[in-house]
């Protein structure tokens, strides 16, 4: 998932996004205390996306606030 293609998407869009996204991390992280993460790259994937969906939402916030 890049900037790109996330800022093609609406807010609504996004927040479900981020909710996916943090759902996700949750799991890996019931995984991880398991050790049951195989992937254990997929950690940091997730934790980036969840930062870039906070970004898009917060530059569209900033711009319908002008």
């Amino acid at each position: 998932m890049n900037a790109q293609e996330l800022r093609d998407k609406t807010p609504d869009q996004l927040r479900e996004a981020l909710a996916s996204l943090k759902k996700e991390a949750f799991n890996l992280r019931f995984q991880q205390a398991t050790n049951a993460l195989e992937n254990t790259a997929r950690f940091r994937e997730v934790r980036r996306d969840v930062a870039r969906v906070k970004t898009v939402l917060n530059e569209k916030a900033a711009k319908a606030s002008e």
